[in-house]
């Protein structure tokens, strides 16, 4: 599970997410460009955490979608996972 946590892609959304909340601290007016900041940062907490689900799934030999960023390793990911 650590390994999952401690991933790039996890660790980025949440240094970006840092930034955001640093900038909310100045006391300037919430404006279109902080909302579009703070929903891009949703967005990519939201791919983190799908990428963690599909790596999780596919070293498991279970299905994942066509589309996901792991599509093609499955057998790699599951061959790892057999071998101690």
């Amino acid at each position: 599970m650590r390994k999952y946590l401690f991933g790039t892609g996890i660790l980025t959304a949440i240094t970006g997410g840092l930034t955001l909340l640093r900038g909310l601290r100045e006391n300037e007016p919430f404006t279109w460009r902080m909302a579009l900041a703070w929903l891009s940062w949703g967005i990519s907490i939201a791919l983190a955490i799908g990428a963690i689900v599909d790596v999780r799934r596919a070293s498991r030999g279970e299905l994942i979608a066509n589309d996901s960023p792991v599509h093609g390793r499955e057998k790699k990911l599951l061959k790892r996972r057999i071998q101690p």
